[in-house]
């Protein structure tokens, strides 16, 4: 295949949006999985709320892999944030629905992102194979 300067100054271009959005999506990946890991911890700290005795401790994750140890009081009750700066108060059981429905969410986009970075990166791949391809070409017509 034989690219006109201009046909290979355009692909060119197009390999170069095609990386930009790769690495753009590669970021969104990693956000979503550090969102998934939250959720999946909160999840967990929940689930051993609510099922724990009172006056018994539990270790309740605070950010960054750090843990405190509280003492269960009768209060079942838990604070979520539900976006927007806006938080509400749920039952432990409420909160744990809510906790497993966003990481539906978050599962179900991580996967769309995911399938959208490997078609990306497949269409680039190609690009820059045929880039790479019609710079031989070249070489090997100059000598």
């Amino acid at each position: 295949m034989k690219l006109e300067d201009s046909e290979l100054r355009q692909t060119i271009t197009v390999a170069e949006s095609y990386k930009q959005r790769v690495e753009s999506l590669s970021r969104q990946v990693q956000v979503l999985r550090v969102s998934l890991d939250e959720v999946h911890l909160a999840s967990e700290a929940l689930k051993a709320f609510r099922n724990a005795k009172d006056d018994e401790e539990i270790m309740v994750p605070v950010g960054a892999t750090s843990f405190i140890t509280v003492k269960v009081t009768p209060n079942r009750n838990v604070v979520v944030d539900i976006g927007s700066g806006v938080s509400v108060e749920k039952t432990a059981d409420s909160a744990l629905e809510y906790m497993e429905a966003n990481n539906t969410e978050i599962s179900e986009a991580l996967k769309r992102t995911m399938e959208a970075l490997g078609e990306a990166q497949s269409a680039l791949d190609n690009l820059t194979s045929a880039i790479q391809q019609e710079y031989t070409n070249r070489q090997n017509a100059v000598q």
